[in-house]
């Protein structure tokens, strides 16, 4: 019971002071939340910074190696297909990584000819 009447003893004066508070205008209210996302933004690229440039960097000292896997990205690419039709990689204990197929993915489309693989050797291993 106590509770109950300190809690309207509180609320009772609030509409008084609120009407002593001026209404922003509608165009105040929106520069303000623009200066707030303003800087809010500022303060995430100064965070970012120092992160993005070792991006940069460590793109810039793997430009060679990237050019030279190209053709071989691209051979890939185009084996696959649609990369959404295919399950997260997986690696056995071998070290050997399967991209599984997903269930219900529409079929391969036919492979046009190429290179001819190597045969099978006696326990069904290709050399490469």
């Amino acid at each position: 019971m106590n509770r109950l009447i300190l809690a309207l003893a509180l609320a009772l004066p609030l509409p008084a002071v609120a009407q002593d508070i001026p209404a922003p205008d509608a165009d105040e209210g929106f520069s303000l939340m623009e200066e707030g996302a303003k800087l809010m933004l500022r303060g995430l690229m100064s965070e970012m910074e120092p992160a993005l440039d070792e991006m940069g960097d460590a793109l810039r000292q793997a430009e060679p190696y990237l050019k030279d896997l190209g053709p071989q990205l691209t051979e890939l690419a185009r084996l696959m297909g649609d990369i959404r039709n295919y399950d997260a990689p997986v690696m056995l204990d071998n070290g050997d990584i399967l991209i599984r197929r997903k269930t219900g993915a529409p079929p391969m489309p036919k492979a046009p000819s190429g290179p001819v693989l190597p045969a099978p050797g006696p326990n069904g291993a290709i050399d490469l």
